[in-house]
Parts: structure tokens; C-alpha cells; sequence
């Protein structure tokens, strides 16, 4: 006689494993299952990513979260360059843009969102469709150093 329990149990544990590495792999969280809290990212500054780009051995990363609400909160840490100003802008890969977001210097090498910033519709529109960036200033290249575009 046929036992589809037993047969269909190597089945069932193939499928529960595989929907415990698709869960696993999503960006969620226990306090946040749909995603609805924001998007947090960590790129890399370099640069290579500048307009014009440059040849800066330079770099950091941006630890930055961009919120449903649109709240923006994060730091930006750097190595290998003094930095003068640092700042989010609006403007596509390979386009400079305005700032929209001036990052405060909490310490060496360290950049922070100020309390409280927030982006408007058309930022936020904007962040989404991978049209923000960051970029930190340096007397050596005033008109930015190291570059990232902020990805959701």
C-alpha cells in the first residue's frame, strides 16, 4: 500500500526550507514583516563616482535610512580625507544636483543626518528612482571627493 504522508515528506521539508531562505533573504524585520519602516542602506564612497570623477584613494561609507514617512536618519564615516562639508543631493548617477540634505560633522571622519530631516514628495520620488547621492567635500576638491548614489 502507498503512504503519501510518508512520501510527501521530503516534499514538504524541500518546501519549508525553501521558504525559510526566501524569508530569511527579505529585508524585514520581526518589528517591521512588511518593510513598511524604510530602506536602510550602506554604499560605498569613492572617487571614481564623482562629476568629474576623480583619483582620490579616499573612501567611506554612507549608513544611511531612508523612512516610509520620509524621514531621513544615518551617518556618513570617512578615511582618507579631510573633509570640509558633506551632503545629500538630488541628482542622477553622473549628474550633479543641489543639496537637499546638509550633514552636520560629529566627529573625525564622521558625518551625521540631523535630527528631523525630511524629504519632500519629489525627493522622496526621486530617492526612489535611485536619484539621490552623497558626497563629501574636501579643500582638495571642492566640488565633492568621494561620491555614493543612494539606492532603496
Amino acid at each position: 500500500m502507498f503512504n503519501f504522508q510518508k512520501a510527501a515528506r521530503p516534499r514538504l521539508l524541500a518546501s519549508l526550507l525553501f521558504a525559510t531562505a526566501a524569508i530569511t533573504g527579505c529585508s524585514t524585520t520581526a518589528s517591521d514583516p512588511m518593510g513598511m519602516m524604510g530602506h536602510s542602506m550602506q554604499p560605498k564612497l569613492d572617487g571614481a563616482h564623482e562629476v568629474p570623477p576623480n583619483t582620490s584613494q579616499a573612501s567611506g561609507v554612507a549608513a544611511i535610512t531612508v523612512g516610509a514617512d520620509k524621514s531621513v536618519s544615518g551617518k556618513v564615516t570617512t578615511t582618507g580625507v579631510d573633509g570640509k562639508a558633506a551632503h545629500i543631493h538630488e541628482g542622477a548617477a553622473g549628474t550633479n544636483g543641489p543639496v537637499i540634505v546638509p550633514l552636520s560633522k560629529t566627529a573625525d571622519n564622521m558625518w551625521s543626518v540631523p535630527a528631523g530631516a525630511m524629504l519632500t514628495d519629489s525627493q522622496y520620488a526621486s530617492y526612489m528612482a535611485g536619484n539621490l547621492y552623497v558626497n563629501v567635500h574636501s579643500a582638495a576638491n571642492p566640488g565633492g571627493e568621494i561620491r555614493t548614489q543612494l539606492t532603496h
